[in-house]
């Protein structure tokens, strides 16, 4: 076998390289066609490589290696202290670049770590890739996993993994499996995933569906969002519709739509529904505003109620103090004391001291002290204790009339 080297400051052409070759700094290769190495390819310094070339393995140190056409490695590449820039395909099993890694044409790895910056114009196909600082992708990305401690901007991909500390921007595809980023996170258009964890802030401007979701700060979804669980630590704005089964809401949550969800809705501000919220139990601290709210077990609202349909639930319990316009129709209505309330209409309704409604329409009726009531129509039991008000006088029918929603 018989080796090649290039001295340092060298214009070299080679072709055929049956041993292996070394190549010193601010020297430069130009390719007999195509430079092929049929053992390792070492470099120290810059080096220019001017064509398409293979070898077996590649190795370099303290430089720049720029590759201006095809690069193929059989078995493995490292730089150490030192950056490598392929402008045309790559191929190799295991990359380690200390630095920076930039590829212009499409690329086929196995493994890839860079301690600092990926930077890719086209497609790459990988089974993991690590990356210390920045990773950027022009064309589509197929990898099993991904991990950044900085920043990743990627076109289209197709994952099972996604971790990254600090922010990501992605235009579309699937991550199938799991998201996790520590900063922010914004998808251009329609994407799919599993499980999905911001610690920040998390932007979906187009559709998006997913499992369990969790973000620590705030979400925007600018269109439709479905999901099976949501958890969002302050604010949440979806201007689309939302479904799913669970939702748990920290702070501000508002859909534009409408909210379908099959399990629980928990709230500890408010929450705004442009359309119909249906849940099979509902716990607002805050406000609730929707078009119609519909539960299939239990609301319970601490502050105010407001629907231009109504409310309906199994159970619907008013808090103290609270506030309720729009008809609220249940099979056991509660208000505490102080409450107000327009027309409530229910298998059960009871009034707590000093609350103020506008009409009840029940089979039983129970008025704590101090209460106040324009109209009662029940068909079983009214009862009344001392200082209650009732305007009209109570109707007891043989039916009662249909009740809203």
């Amino acid at each position: 076998m018989t080796d090649a080297h290039v001295p340092k400051g060298a214009r070299i052409r080679l072709g055929i390289v049956d041993g292996n070759l070394e190549a010193e700094g601010r020297s430069t290769i130009e390719a007999d066609g195509s430079i092929r190495v049929q053992g390792e390819a070492r470099f120290t310094g810059d080096v220019d490589v001017q064509g398409n070339m293979e070898c077996r393995e590649f190795r370099s140190r303290r430089g720049r290696v720029r590759v201006t056409g095809d690069l193929a490695v059989t078995d493995s590449l490292s730089t150490e202290e030192g950056e490598l820039e392929v402008t045309g395909a790559f191929r190799a099993r295991d990359v380690d670049v200390d630095r920076r890694l930039s590829l212009g044409g499409p690329a086929t790895v196995e493994t890839m770590e860079v301690g600092g910056r990926l930077e890719g114009a086209s497609t790459l196909t990988v089974k993991e890739v690590s990356v210390g600082g920045h990773f950027s992708l022009v064309g589509k990305l197929e990898a099993h996993s991904v991990e950044a401690g900085g920043s990743v901007e990627l076109h289209e991909v197709s994952l099972d993994d996604l971790e990254v500390g600090g922010t990501v921007r992605i235009g579309n595809g699937a991550i199938r499996h799991r998201i996790e980023v520590g900063g922010k996170f914004t998808s251009e258009g329609p994407i799919t995933f599993g499980d999905f964890s911001a610690g920040g802030f998390a932007e979906f401007r187009d559709t998006a569906e997913g499992g369990r979701i969790e973000v620590g700060g705030v979400l925007s979804a600018r269109k439709d969002l479905k999901f099976t669980q949501l958890e969002i630590g302050g604010m949440g704005d979806i201007r689309g519709s939302a479904r799913g089964e669970e939702v748990e809401i920290g702070g501000k949550f508002s859909v534009g739509g409408a909210l379908e969800l099959s399990g629980s809705l928990e709230v500890g501000g408010m929450i705004s529904v442009g359309d119909a919220l249906r849940a099979e139990e509902i716990e607002v601290g805050g406000k609730l505003t929707a078009e119609r709210a519909i539960a299939s077990g239990k609301v319970e609202i601490g502050g105010i109620v407001a629907t231009t349909s109504g409310l309906k639930a199994q159970h619907i319990e008013l808090g103290h103090r609270s506030r309720a316009s729009g008809p609220l129709v249940g099979g056991r209505v509660e208000l505490a004391r102080g409450a107000r309330a327009e027309d409530v209409y229910g298998d059960s309704v009871e009034l707590d001291r000093k609350c103020e409604v506008r009409k009840i329409v029940a089979r039983d009726v129970r008025i704590r002290e101090g209460s106040t009531v324009d109209e009662v129509v029940y068909t079983g039991t009214l009862t009344t204790e001392a200082g209650v008000t009732i305007r009209s006088a109570p109707q007891k029918v043989a039916t009662l009339p249909a009740f809203p929603l």
